[in-house]
């Protein structure tokens, strides 16, 4: 019995010096850890940083572009017939959307979709002015029926896209 008493004297603190040695490494290692994932964090900041600034400067680029008074005041040409007029105005918004569809890397997912959600209700805009047309309408006539449209709306959607990009880029600083 004596010589359990001593095993336990001895297996007693030896164990306890063991979990305390066990938990203090634990400890450090858990702090070091946070220690370098926050200095990644901050690396990753500073390469993503000025991309992700750039992403969000051309979508709301995008969006000023494919803006359907913008639209028309960039491509107006009264010349063409609306469905030719219609067809210009299609195919620009599709080039701005193809040429910028990269950005979607650097920005939100939820500001993403709100720009791919924007460039369809411009094209629903377009498409609904052009529809309205007749065969013999012209491309001021088609115009003047987006102008309409566009006043009848009030808050676009890629006004409200903008507005949410700006939003987001200001929570980066």
């Amino acid at each position: 019995m004596d010589i359990l008493f001593q095993i336990a004297l001895i297996l007693i603190p030896s164990g306890a010096v063991l979990l305390t040695t066990v938990l203090f490494l634990r400890r450090e290692t858990s702090k070091e850890i946070q220690t370098v994932r926050a200095e990644m964090k901050k690396e990753r900041q500073t390469y993503f940083l000025p991309h992700r600034v750039e992403a969000y400067q051309r979508a709301i680029l995008l969006m000023e572009r494919i803006h359907p008074n913008s639209l028309v005041m960039r491509l107006h040409n009264p010349g063409l017939p609306a469905r030719g007029l219609q067809t210009e105005f299609l195919k620009a918004i599709r080039e701005e959307y193809d040429h910028n569809v990269a950005q979607q890397m650097f920005i939100s997912p939820q500001a993403w979709q709100m720009v791919k959600n924007s460039k369809e209700e411009t094209i629903k805009i377009i498409n609904i002015a052009g529809n309205q047309m007749g065969a013999a309408s012209t491309g001021m006539d088609l115009s003047a029926k987006i102008f309409e449209l566009v006043a009848e709306i009030g808050e676009l959607p890629t006004e409200i896209t903008v507005e949410y990009l700006k939003r987001e880029v200001q929570e980066l600083f």
